[in-house]
């Protein structure tokens, strides 16, 4: 399934994720899930993740507080996950591109400072002529 990952400090960026394993992976280990929204999507994080010492990632509204390491949202199916439609993978790439810096909270409200993302991939570095054999 086509899903959009959500990184600490980074833009979100689109992954085939396919499994529980794969699903794993991309968090950093046992998943938990929340459903802030009222559209049919899902965001799936790491369960453990403060206990873990994950870093604060994004914020989420309508209670839920903040989510720490990584995460992603995917699409909801009649029993399962799913692709996340193009549709709402752009608009979701909007609501999350910029990152946040934790600075306090009030409740189980994040206080956060909305930041530019660091690319998702590094840029590609210029290629170098190879090396000539010394005489």
């Amino acid at each position: 399934m086509n899903v959009l990952v959500v990184e600490p400090g980074m833009a979100p960026y689109e992954k085939e994720v396919n499994g529980l394993k794969e699903m794993q992976a991309t968090v950093g280990g046992l998943i938990t899930v929340i459903y802030p929204y009222e559209e049919q999507v899902a965001i799936v994080s790491n369960d453990e993740s403060i206990l873990e010492g994950m870093p604060f990632n994004r914020s989420v509204e309508g209670g839920y507080g903040g989510i720490f390491g990584t995460f992603f949202v995917c699409g909801l199916g009649e029993e399962d996950f799913c692709s996340l439609p193009p549709e709402q993978m752009e608009r979701f790439k909007k609501k999350f591109h910029q990152a946040e810096i934790l600075v306090g909270a009030k409740g189980n409200t994040p206080i956060t400072l909305k930041v530019d993302p660091r690319p998702a991939t590094p840029p590609e570095q210029p290629k170098r002529p190879p090396k000539t054999p010394g005489r």
